[in-house]
């Protein structure tokens, strides 16, 4: 299959400091629709024999070098083979156009992700998880919905990406006329887009940030835009998907299988979060007339806001040991 060869750079460019007990090192590998992806391979140092593996991706809009690279490097720490990766047409992978997103080809990409650890031969293809944050933990949901080689999944303060897109935030535009309006929008752009040759981006997290802006806004703005979370490649930091880029997103969801997930499954989320009734719903609707239940839970964190979960909000918000033990479970 051919490749694509990506640009890589070499040199540590992360949001969080590189540990010095895991060996790292850049990969890249291809998904059913060609498209090579770029990913940060973490190893514990002196490990022996094939280890428990974790693919890593998350959150939406952001890149491997932010909140995905520090789970995954911190996982490594704590014994397995991690792998975090940058979605098609964003940061350093491949695909001709950029800042497009797809419910089809981004659970592809976990996928993909999946396939690589499979035939790592550090990894143990019987004992692979996998890790999404924010619009990657509905992602994550709807892989392992599909995957059956995915022993574990955490979905980490999560969205559904196709839920926010057709019925907006906390269900505030979920009427005919309301998504009507967004796909005529749409589509009146993709003529525009047309007309001048480029895809117009929609922009990523408001700057300079309004004194009254909700505080989810703030709390994004707080990550994306500050020392403490921006980076060059990510498109939260800088000027995000383009307008079009989630356009298929309002007419399908996901999810429509999820209490048909047979392995095991953690919903992690802040309860100061604003997005935390994706992962309520979520949970609910995927062991709702389920027959696999018992491996199954939701954990609620008290106090923790939705990026707190991304870095640890500067109070270790984000339960490790949790992790640790949930994966030390179910990949065995």
């Amino acid at each position: 299959m051919k490749t694509e060869n990506l640009k890589l750079t070499q040199e540590w460019d992360k949001t969080f400091p590189k540990s010095e007990k895991v060996e790292h090192c850049k990969v890249t590998f291809i998904n059913r629709y060609g498209v090579t992806l770029a990913g940060d391979l973490y190893a514990p140092k002196n490990a022996e024999g094939r280890l428990p593996a974790i693919a890593v991706c998350g959150p939406f809009g952001a890149v491997k070098e932010q909140c995905s690279g520090l789970y995954a490097q911190t996982m490594a720490e704590r014994g397995f083979l991690t792998l975090a990766f940058d979605p098609s047409f964003t940061g350093e992978s491949g695909g001709v156009v950029r800042y497009m997103a797809s419910p089809d080809i981004n659970t592809e990409d976990f996928m993909a992700a999946v396939d690589f650890l499979s035939l790592c031969d550090k990894a143990d293809p019987e004992r692979i998880g996998i890790i999404g944050i924010c619009g990657w933990g509905g992602m994550a949901l709807n892989t392992a919905a599909l995957d059956t080689r995915i022993k574990a999944t955490v979905a980490s303060t999560m969205y559904d990406m196709t839920r926010v897109n057709a019925k907006g935030y906390f269900d505030s535009e979920d009427s005919e006329e309301a998504r009507y309006q967004k796909k005529a929008a749409m589509c009146a752009q993709r003529l525009e887009d047309l007309r001048s040759g480029e895809y117009k981006p929609g922009g990523g997290v408001i700057d300079p940030l309004p004194e009254d802006a909700p505080f989810f806004v703030k709390d994004y703005y707080d990550y994306y835009k500050t020392p403490r979370g921006y980076h060059p490649r990510s498109l939260n930091s800088n000027n995000g998907w383009n307008v079009i880029g989630c356009e298929s997103f309002i007419n399908q969801p996901i999810l429509q299988y999820s209490n048909e997930i047979r392995s095991a499954v953690l919903v992690m989320h802040g309860d100061a979060a604003h997005s935390c009734y994706f992962g309520r719903d979520a949970y609910a609707d995927m062991v709702r007339g389920s027959k696999y239940t018992d491996n199954k839970e939701l954990l609620i964190i008290p106090g923790a806001t939705h990026t707190d979960l991304y870095d640890g909000g500067g109070k270790n918000a984000i339960p490790f040991d949790k992790l640790e033990s949930f994966f030390h479970n179910f990949l065995k």
